[in-house]
């Protein structure tokens, strides 16, 4: 009973600390698109500002230099994903493998005891 207490017990900070990971994603992606709406507002305001001036041929330049700045951002981003999209799946590998290991080991020590007794 003691044991089946402590395992749910265990279940339960494990659903707990997920719901948390996933709360924090939310709050992250909220915080993602109202950083992308500032800055969007921001790009909206430079814009009406530089057509006030009527720097048409610069802006054309400047737009390309932006694209390519966003475009190497996301990349970057990607690659940060990925990175640990790898991580976690190489930590679970090895999780898994020490996992076998134990189990190998478990059942060597048991094979010695009935041998000996």
């Amino acid at each position: 009973r003691e044991r089946d207490r402590k395992i749910e017990s265990k279940k339960e900070r494990k659903k707990d600390r997920k719901k948390e990971r996933q709360k924090e994603r939310e709050r992250e992606r909220k915080r993602e698109i109202k950083r992308e709406k500032e800055r969007e507002k921001e790009r909206k305001k430079e814009r009406k500002k530089e057509r006030k001036e009527g720097r048409k041929e610069g802006r054309k330049e400047e737009r390309k230099k932006e694209r390519k700045k966003e475009r190497k951002e996301e990349r970057k981003k990607e690659g940060k994903k990925e990175r640990k999209k790898e991580e976690r799946e190489r930590k679970k590998k090895r999780k898994k493998e020490r996992k076998e290991e134990r189990k190998k080991k478990r059942r060597k020590e048991k094979e010695k005891e009935r041998k000996k007794g």
